[in-house]
């Protein structure tokens, strides 16, 4: 199991236990599909706190091995139902960020309601260097944090520093490293002294409006990608050049 359950009261929090990194694998992104499956229908938890194990990283993403022409459907698929059960779950989310928060793995921290951060934290989607591109980000972030922020951060996939996410709108509050347990308590405590049955009204409300058009935009980024992206001779030359740790040799098609 790589991911670890700990509930408290009317708080559950998730635990993503792949180190160094806590890359997600499909073993792991199922793990996480199916315990969101288990919150979803319990009605003793009002929050959901998703974090990576570690100081390193919340996630520096899904695992490029996964990016092949054979596997990327499946990815896919799972990734996204990941992000949907996210987006859908009746609790109110918190992504608990530190270290590197990449690729998926800074899609699926944006898909909570809230994120809160270390301050050496940082965040990229920088599936651009090797060949392909975020489907939930380009579906999402220009919603999210406006057109030109987000095709700055997907086209050149540049690392932002925590207090840059901050500006951006990807995080909702910074913590200092040595407070960052504290950070979360102070949130928590926050939102736990209301009422249960209000928090998931007024969520409802919040997604349904402001993801309106979001379903629709994801099965798009995930058709352009499956029928255009993919059989380019770049996406592998991408993946490969990553594995084989050298520079990639674009035929720019």
């Amino acid at each position: 199991m790589a991911l670890h359950i700990e509930k408290d009261s009317r708080v559950i929090r998730l635990t993503m236990e792949r180190p160094p990194l806590n890359v997600l694998d499909l073993d792991l992104l199922r793990e996480l599909d199916q315990m969101l499956s288990l919150c979803a229908d319990d009605k003793a938890i009002d929050v959901v706190v998703l974090r990576g194990a570690g100081t390193r990283a919340f996630s520096a993403g899904v695992d490029i091995r996964d990016h092949t022409r054979e596997k990327v459907p499946e990815m896919l698929a799972v990734v996204h139902n990941v992000i949907r059960k996210l987006l859908a779950l009746p609790q109110v989310t918190i992504a608990a960020v530190r270290g590197v928060c990449l690729g998926g793995g800074c899609e699926v921290a944006s898909s909570c309601d809230l994120v809160i951060a270390s301050e050496e934290s940082s965040f990229a989607t920088p599936e651009i260097h090797v060949g392909c591109y975020p489907p939930v980000a380009v579906a999402r972030f220009s919603s999210l944090i406006g057109y030109h922020r987000a095709a700055e951060m997907i086209l050149t996939g540049r690392r932002y520093t925590a207090e840059e996410a901050l500006g951006l709108g990807l995080v909702n509050r910074l913590v200092s490293s040595d407070q960052f347990d504290n950070g979360i308590a102070s949130l928590l405590e926050e939102l736990l002294t209301k009422s249960g049955a209000v928090l998931r009204i007024t969520l409802k409300g919040l997604r349904e409006l402001s993801l309106r058009d979001f379903s629709a935009a994801l099965y798009r980024s995930e058709e352009i990608y499956c029928r255009e992206l993919l059989p380019t001779e770049d996406v592998e030359e991408g993946v490969q050049a990553f594995l084989g740790k050298r520079k990639p040799d674009w035929k720019h098609r």
